[in-house]
């Protein structure tokens, strides 16, 4: 029999897009799904989860070893549940990725990695080589531990669902490793990873300072967020966070508008879903023109600014 259990990501009080964007993916493989929201003071979370489209039971467990979503603590945690799923998913995020491979390792089977299409129980589609070629993986594991590309699967609606909710124990806490800080930066705009509109700017902006004054007015007019390539980044004209690509947020907003990013293979592999693609390029054999859907071959110090006039 066919069960899925999807492990929520969440700050203890908002549910994060990617797991609703993972249920979609766990309804493909059966009818009704599971939610397990670990944290702490999370019943808030547990709350949204519930009310999302095809959720039939949300487990909430409680406690402060798992308010930072340790890895082994939230693994353990999983395994306590795990005998009774055949399908255990994660979404392919920093965090899903960093517990995903915990839980597979434990129950002694192989995990499929950012899966973008169910064939069947036991089918799967996942990118390969930056994306350039799609392999169908099989597996015969008893369990099979899935992180999927959120970017794949339209998001279920919440506010259609009436799921119950179950408290379940903690296990006890692993002591393996300690939360010592974090540091979150704090934006007006919207997060890169869910945005419906994101602007890119890539290393022929030059500076920090030119990626400000010629991007930021552009944002602005579009209430999009912001993104960078790895060059760009690598460069210091953008912070870590803003990375698209393989390497870094995999996107797929309704509208992408790349500003003097070449298009290296593995920048590509983290936007090409995107619905619709903006490129501004001075060079007629930029890649990023294979994938736009409009292209514009002109100096962008020039373009950029006149487009963010006439909005």
């Amino acid at each position: 029999m066919l069960n899925a259990l999807v492990i929520a990501e969440h700050d203890n009080v908002l549910l994060k897009v990617a797991t609703l964007n993972t249920i979609a993916a766990a309804l493909a493989l059966c009818d009704g799904v599971d939610v397990l929201v670990a944290g702490h003071a999370c019943q808030a979370v547990a709350a949204q989860a519930a009310k999302a489209a095809g959720v039939r039971k949300v487990y909430v467990c409680e406690a402060p070893s798992l308010a930072n979503a340790l890895a082994e603590n939230v693994s353990a945690q999983v395994i306590q549940l795990a005998k009774n799923y055949s399908h255990i998913l994660f979404a392919s995020t920093a965090q899903g990725k960093n517990v995903a491979p915990r839980v597979a390792a434990l129950l002694d089977v192989s995990q499929v990695s950012d899966v973008t299409r169910v064939i069947d129980a036991q089918t799967f589609e996942r990118p390969i080589y930056a994306g350039n070629a799609i392999a169908t993986v099989q597996s015969s594991d008893p369990v099979k531990v899935l992180t999927i590309r959120t970017t794949a699967f339209d998001a279920v609606a919440v506010g259609e669902g009436v799921a119950s909710i179950e408290s379940i124990e903690a296990v006890d806490d692993s002591g393996l490793s300690q939360f010592v800080s974090k540091e979150i930066a704090k934006s007006d705009r919207p997060e890169l990873a869910g945005a419906k509109i994101i602007v890119s700017g890539g290393r022929a902006l030059g500076s920090a300072e030119k990626f400000n004054e010629v991007m930021t007015p552009l944002a602005d007019k579009l209430g999009a967020a912001l993104g960078a390539s790895r060059a760009a980044v690598d460069a210091g004209y953008a912070p870590n966070d803003w990375q698209v690509g393989q390497t870094g947020k995999i996107v797929a907003p309704d509208l992408y508008v790349a500003c003097g990013i070449s298009g290296a293979i593995q920048h590509l592999a983290g936007m090409k879903d995107s619905k619709v693609i903006v490129a501004i390029n001075k060079d007629p054999e930029a890649p990023i023109f294979s994938v736009a859907d409009f292209g514009l071959e002109a100096d962008l110090f020039q373009a950029v600014p006149e487009l963010t006039q006439k909005l």
